[in-house]
């Protein structure tokens, strides 16, 4: 091919949809009660192919689409769909790099590199593992997603076994509620089901230092596997006092954004339990770059997931591609339609509490275009 030719698979179109559904039951957690549910879904089509990603709402689902479909969809149409890399770094040097990193353009780049992979997959009909060149194994899975949030210990543990049951052998549980609740609660599962099962505890930023001072030795004594998120993502200071008051492990990472952040986290050292969203970080192609600096660092990758079934089925084909891999993020939503409704079904967890990666071509996950007229966005914020 020329200089000049036309890539074969050049990009014709990017779209970008935000879509809603709202919640009566929503779950508690450390950001407050949950009332409605976002997703931004993004469409690519090049050389009659379709792809499909998606793009962290950031719980702004409108504008971060609306940047998609109109900035980003400019700066990439034509370019080779293949050329993942130049695809990035030309949204990076135009729109991340020159006016800081931009937690917007990380999202929507994200959700467009996502769909690019999956182009990719469909055009040489293999599954995005193989591409990465990984191969299908189960990888472990812990229930997470919005559930198991604040509520009496009894209500805890019916919950969790419901879980179980279902084949998963570690649970996250939401803390960030007071610490002699949060406790009561920890110690509630673990006396119900045993040392048999990890459990893993998110604040959700809900925590102040004292809190975590109070709060360590009692998960300590629990076996806690990492507390996740005791603080919001910049504060790095926080990060680095809090390692000082136990052993139980400092996760975070779904709301750092690209190489560039991480790097710091790295450097430092506090946080050692690492969880790059593909909906958020970069997407694929920078979260593979984040793992290899993970990797020199003895450091395992576990991936936030965020809400629907491809962001759900782009995790699992990233792990299967990582020689660092962790735990996958299963989500245990109660009554997710962007799970169930939205994509066909991403995944299933097998009486060994594991995931593996659908085997079609690209993600392997099919999208229902009609979901979106039924679920048109809804304005206001999702926690209260």
């Amino acid at each position: 091919m020329s200089a000049t030719a036309k890539p074969a698979l050049a990009i014709e179109s990017v779209t970008a949809y935000p879509t809603s559904f709202p919640v009566s039951d929503g779950v508690t957690l450390g950001i407050g009660r949950a009332v409605k549910r976002d997703a931004v879904i993004v469409k690519v089509v090049a050389g009659g192919i379709t792809g499909w990603g998606e793009a962290h709402h950031g719980r702004c689902p409108g504008a971060i689409a609306h940047l998609i479909n109109t900035t980003l969809r400019q700066l990439i149409t034509g370019m080779d769909a293949t050329d993942n890399v130049g695809i990035w770094a030309r949204v990076y040097k135009m729109q991340l790099a020159s006016h800081g990193m931009g937690a917007a353009a990380a999202l929507a780049l994200s959700g467009i590199d996502m769909a690019v992979w999956d182009i990719r997959g469909k055009a040489a009909g293999w599954p995005v593992y193989k591409l990465l060149g990984g191969a299908a194994r189960p990888i472990p899975a812990y229930a997470g997603g919005i559930s198991l949030g604040y509520q009496p210990p009894a209500e805890l543990v019916a919950e969790a076994r419901k879980f179980l049951e279902q084949g998963y052998k570690a649970l996250k549980l939401r803390v960030g509620d007071s610490p002699a609740r949060d406790l009561e609660r920890v110690f509630a599962v673990r006396e119900a089901f045993g040392a048999e099962i990890d459990i893993l505890v998110d604040a959700n930023t809900g925590y102040k230092l004292e809190d975590v001072r109070r709060v360590m030795p009692g998960y300590e004594e629990a076996g806690v596997g990492w507390l996740e998120e005791p603080f919001p993502a910049h504060d790095y200071r926080s990060y680095g006092m809090a390692a000082t008051y136990g052993n139980v492990p400092l996760a975070a990472g779904e709301n750092h954004y690209t190489r560039f952040e991480f790097n710091r986290v790295l450097e430092d050292g506090y946080i050692t339990v690492l969880q790059p969203d593909m909906s958020k970080c970069g997407g694929i192609t920078e979260g593979l770059r984040i793992a290899a600096m993970a990797s020199a660092y003895k450091l395992k990758i576990h991936p936030h997931t965020s809400s629907s079934g491809l962001n759900m089925a782009a995790s699992i084909h990233f792990l299967c591609a990582l020689d660092n891999a962790g735990y996958c993020e299963g989500d245990t939503s109660k009554g997710s339609r962007f799970r169930d409704q939205l994509t066909s079904t991403p995944y299933s967890v097998d009486k060994d509490g594991c995931v593996s990666p659908p085997e079609g071509p690209g993600l392997g996950v099919e999208v229902d275009e009609g979901f979106f007229l039924k679920h048109p966005v809804i304005e206001g914020p999702a926690y209260v």
